[in-house]
């Protein structure tokens, strides 16, 4: 094992199960729903059409796609600064490995603002020089009890 690698899974291992942070608020306009649901060719009115779904939908205005809010944990995530910036000293690459459990408890209205809540789930060594962070991502609606998605996200960092 990477002298870098080890003593990056030390330090993970010594707040696992701790919450990581808060992450800044991010809205959630017509304009990125309409631009996500051309680039998935999901063209469901209660996303695209603001007439119709003030007529038809529970929530009486658009909503953002599930698969919108999950796409955009990456972008959430990057504004919660690390709780132990040493645990990535040496990290070369990181990169999205998966995603264990997925839900969506509530909408994403449009118009309105998410964030992301990172808590360290577990840290396990997945080669020499390789770790697995595993966090529970729980994105978050301004003002609201419930949150939106909820996501076991598997990150592995590769260290030099």
């Amino acid at each position: 094992m990477s002298s870098k690698a080890e003593a990056a899974l030390a330090v993970f291992k010594s707040y696992e199960g701790e919450e990581e942070g808060v992450g800044e608020w991010f809205e959630v306009d017509q304009e990125r729903i309409n631009l996500f649901a051309d680039a998935t060719m999901d063209q469901q009115f209660i996303h695209i059409d603001p007439e119709k779904a003030a007529e038809l939908s529970p929530y009486k205005v658009t909503i953002a796609h599930g698969f919108l809010t999950l796409s955009l944990i990456v972008h959430l995530g990057a504004s919660i600064p690390p709780k132990k910036p040493e645990a990535l000293d040496g990290v070369y690459m990181g990169v999205n490995y998966g995603l264990d459990r997925v839900r969506f408890p509530a909408p994403v209205l449009v118009n309105s603002k998410i964030r992301a809540r990172h808590t360290l789930m577990s840290a396990e060594l997945k080669g020499d020089n390789t770790i697995q962070v595993k966090r529970l991502v729980t994105v978050e609606l301004e003002g609201a009890e419930k949150p939106v998605c909820v996501a076991e996200s598997l990150t592995r960092l590769m260290y030099g």
